[in-house]
């Protein structure tokens, strides 16, 4: 089998149990066995959907919440990402702030929503910074060990060869951490929508966290489920495209090879 199928194949495998778990969940409820109180059936769900969609309103809540998780996510990558660099490549840098910051890592930042409110109001500043801050340390954290763990004789042998500092760190330092760096900026993704979803139920005034919300209000059980269905597809696009940023990136990696 070529390698593009036995990719088209095994990717396609990964839906096979969502759409059994949707089959007997639609069985269930059209038998009685789950109230639609409790849970809707999924062709409710869809009913829901295409209302939304033809009002528009599912694009709004949908392009709302989207911009805030990619502007958050941008924040606090960026700042994780040049942090992590910092104090793995020099000593100084992390001697200074990585205690401090491994203490302030330690603090749920969800916790913080109270104060957060407080400091920001209700308005984007406060679900920016929850979302920056959540995706602040898985990044800084991989990014921190990526650097760390890259191969001292790779380094030594790129001194040998006379590299200077930025062509040693552009190729041996950094394409070595990039393993690791992926790793944070995967599980980054899924701390940006969990944030997210608490952040636009508590203070907001759009978005899908609000819509659910807004939903709950009037016991529109489908429309809840419906905003809980589409955060997880948007978190498995998210996790989709950085698996395809590893793959462009790590073809010289053994593990992203094509079997």
């Amino acid at each position: 089998m070529s390698a593009p199928l036995r990719r088209t194949v095994e990717g396609g495998a990964g839906w096979v149990l969502p759409v059994l778990l949707l089959v007997g969940w639609e069985a269930a409820a059209r038998l009685g066995e789950i109230p639609p109180t409790i849970l809707p059936a999924p062709s409710d769900v869809a009913a829901a959907l295409w209302k939304l969609t033809v009002s528009g309103d599912i694009f709004k809540h949908i392009g709302v919440s989207a911009w805030r998780a990619l502007v958050g996510f941008a924040i606090g990558g960026a700042i994780g990402f040049a942090l992590g660099l910092a104090n793995g490549i020099s000593g100084i840098s992390r001697a200074a702030s990585d205690t401090t910051l491994q203490m302030v890592r330690n603090i749920p930042h969800l916790a913080l929503i109270p104060l957060v409110i407080l400091w920001f109001g209700i308005d984007e500043e406060a679900k920016l910074f929850l979302v920056a801050l959540g995706v602040f340390f898985p990044i800084y954290i991989n990014t921190l060990h990526g650097i760390r763990t890259v191969d001292p004789q790779l380094i030594e042998m790129g001194r040998i060869y006379g590299m200077s500092r930025l062509e040693l760190f552009a190729r041996v330092i950094l394409p070595g951490a990039l393993p690791s760096i992926f790793v944070g900026l995967r599980y980054a993704l899924g701390i940006m929508w969990l944030t997210l979803i608490v952040a636009e139920t508590i203070s907001a005034s759009s978005g899908l966290g609000y819509m659910a919300m807004q939903a709950r209000e009037f016991l529109l059980i489908d429309v809840v489920v419906l905003s809980i269905l589409i955060y997880a597809l948007l978190g498995k696009l998210a996790d989709s495209a950085a698996r395809l940023l590893e793959r462009a990136f790590l073809t010289w990696h053994p593990a992203f090879q094509p079997q």
